[in-house]
C-alpha cells in the first residue's frame, strides 16, 4: 500500500498505470490523511446497513418482475380473425434478383395488359426476374415499373418477392422490396466494431444488453400483446426486466447502479400515472394510423389505449436509464473529489449538472418524436391548418401527449435520482471513509 502511495506523486507513472491501480493509489495514507482528493477509482463502498435497505426494496421488485415473467411468458404464435395471422405481413416470400432491364413505352403496355390507365403515360421500365430461393429456383417472370415507382431496382440487384401459392402460375411471384441484407449486416458490424473500441469492455458489456433488450421484445412483448394480455402490463414487466438485465450487467452490481435502478424504477411509476391520466382525458383512442387499425381488425381483444401508453413507457425507459445513470455517477465522482462535501452540497453540485442534462435531453426527446412525425407535420402545412387546431387534432394530440409525458418522467428523474443518491453516498459511507471525513475536517479546524 506504502509502495503505491509513493508511486501516486509521479504523475507520469501515475499515467501509465491501470484504472484498478489508480484506484489504490488514490486511497488513505498510513497517517490517517488522503494522498490525493480528486479519486479516479470507484467510490466508497456503502455501509453493510444501507446494502440491506436497497437490497430489500430491489430483491422483492425483481422477484415480482420474474413472477410477472413466468405468468405472461406467451404459449405460442397467435392467431388473427378467420385464422389469419396478418394482412400483407403473413404472406410468403423469397429471394431473387433482376437480370435485364430494358426501357419500353407505357402505352404499349397498357395496350398488352388492356389497361389505358392515362396515369401511366411515358417511358416505363420492365424488369426480368429470375428467382433465386424457394421450390421455384430458376424461374423466370416480369415486372413493370411505372413512371412515379419508389422502389426502381436495376440490373443485377437482388430484391424479395412475394409467393402466392395459390395464384395463377404467371401471378405466383411480384416484387415488394429490395434486399437490403448486405449493407443492413455491415452497418450492424461497424457499429459494433466502434462501440467495443471506443468502449472495450464496457462497450462489449452494453451490446450484450442491447441483445437482451431486443430478445425481450421480440419473444415476450410483442407476442405477449398479440395473445391478448394488456399491453400496460407486458411493457412494465418487459420494460422492468430490460432495465434490470442492462443495468447491472453495463455498470456493475454496485449500489450506485441500485440507486440508477430505483430513481429509474420511480420515473417510470410517474410516467404511467401520468400517462394514463392524460390518454383518457384528452379521449385518446390510439388507433391513428394504418399499422393500429390493421393490428386491430385482426386482433379486436387488444386494448389499443393500453398499446398507446405502452409505447410510451417503451419508449421512455432508454433515454431514463441514460439521465439515472449520468447523475448517479456525478454524485459518486463530486463525493470523491471531496470526501468531506455534505449532503446539501453534492445535491446542489450534482443538479447544476443535472440542469444541463434536462435542456438537452428534452430537446432531444421532441425533435425525436418530430423527426418521426415529419410526414404528418407537412401534411398540416399542406392543409394550412390553424397551429390549434393541428395541435388538439387526435393525430397530432397523441404525439404531443407522448412527447410531454415522457419529457415530465425525464425531468422529474433529475432531482429524484440525485437526492436518493445523495442520501446513499453520503449516510451510508463505510466506516474508513466515515473516519477520514472526520479526520479531514479536525485538520481544517487545526488548520484555522
Amino acid at each position: 500500500m506504502q509502495k503505491h502511495a509513493h508511486a501516486s506523486g509521479s504523475s507520469g507513472r501515475r499515467a501509465s498505470r491501470s484504472c484498478d491501480d489508480r484506484s489504490v493509489t488514490d486511497s488513505h495514507s498510513p497517517h490517517g490523511g488522503p494522498h490525493h482528493t480528486h479519486h479516479h477509482g470507484p467510490a466508497a463502498p456503502v455501509s453493510r446497513h444501507l446494502r440491506t435497505v436497497i437490497a430489500a426494496v430491489l430483491i422483492p421488485f425483481a422477484t415480482a418482475v420474474l413472477v410477472g415473467l413466468v405468468a405472461l411468458w406467451p404459449g405460442g404464435a397467435p392467431e388473427g380473425e378467420d385464422g389469419r395471422t396478418g394482412v400483407g405481413f403473413d404472406r410468403q416470400t423469397q429471394e431473387a434478383r433482376i437480370t435485364k432491364s430494358e426501357a419500353v413505352d407505357c402505352a404499349d403496355v397498357n395496350a398488352q395488359q388492356q389497361d389505358g390507365d392515362a396515369a401511366t403515360a411515358g417511358t416505363c421500365r420492365l424488369l426480368t426476374v429470375e428467382v433465386t430461393t424457394g421450390p421455384h429456383v430458376g424461374r423466370t417472370f416480369t415486372e413493370v415499373l411505372t413512371p412515379d415507382a419508389t422502389r426502381r431496382p436495376d440490373t443485377g440487384q437482388g430484391v424479395v418477392v412475394a409467393y402466392a401459392p395459390q395464384a395463377p402460375e404467371e401471378l405466383q411471384y411480384s416484387i415488394v422490396d429490395i434486399d437490403r441484407e448486405f449493407p443492413m449486416i455491415l452497418l450492424a458490424v461497424f457499429f459494433a466494431l466502434v462501440v467495443v473500441a471506443v468502449g472495450r469492455l464496457r462497450g462489449l458489456l452494453a451490446l450484450v444488453g442491447l441483445v437482451v433488450t431486443f430478445g425481450v421484445l421480440t419473444l415476450f412483448i410483442l407476442p405477449a400483446i398479440l395473445q391478448g394480455s394488456n399491453p400496460l402490463l407486458v411493457a412494465v414487466v418487459g420494460g422492468s426486466a430490460v432495465m434490470l438485465v442492462t443495468l447491472y450487467l453495463c455498470h456493475g452490481m454496485t449500489a450506485r447502479t441500485s440507486v440508477a435502478v430505483l430513481g429509474t424504477l420511480i420515473s417510470l411509476v410517474l410516467i404511467g400515472l401520468l400517462g394514463s391520466l392524460f390518454i383518457d382525458w384528452a379521449e385518446l383512442s390510439g388507433n391513428t394510423d394504418d399499422q393500429t387499425a390493421l393490428v386491430h381488425s385482426l386482433y379486436p381483444d387488444i386494448e389499443i389505449r393500453g398499446l398507446l401508453l405502452a409505447g410510451v413507457l417503451i419508449g421512455s425507459l432508454g433515454v431514463l436509464d441514460d439521465v439515472t445513470v449520468t447523475q448517479t455517477s456525478a454524485v459518486w465522482e463530486l463525493k470523491q473529489a471531496d470526501p468531506t462535501a455534505s449532503r446539501r452540497g453534492l445535491y446542489s453540485a450534482a443538479m447544476r449538472i443535472g440542469r444541463d442534462h434536462i435542456a438537452s435531453v428534452v430537446n432531444t426527446l421532441v425533435l425525436a418524436y418530430a423527426g418521426a412525425a415529419l410526414p404528418l407535420l407537412l401534411l398540416f402545412s399542406v392543409a394550412e391548418a390553424g397551429v390549434g387546431r393541428v395541435a388538439t387534432s387526435e393525430l397530432v394530440a397523441e404525439e404531443i401527449v407522448r412527447t410531454l409525458v415522457g419529457s415530465i418522467g425525464l425531468v422529474a428523474s433529475v432531482p429524484v435520482t440525485t437526492g436518493l443518491a445523495a442520501l446513499v453516498v453520503s449516510a451510508g459511507l463505510g466506516r474508513e471513509d466515515a473516519g477520514l471525513r472526520r479526520t479531514s475536517r479536525g485538520r481544517r479546524r487545526r488548520a484555522r
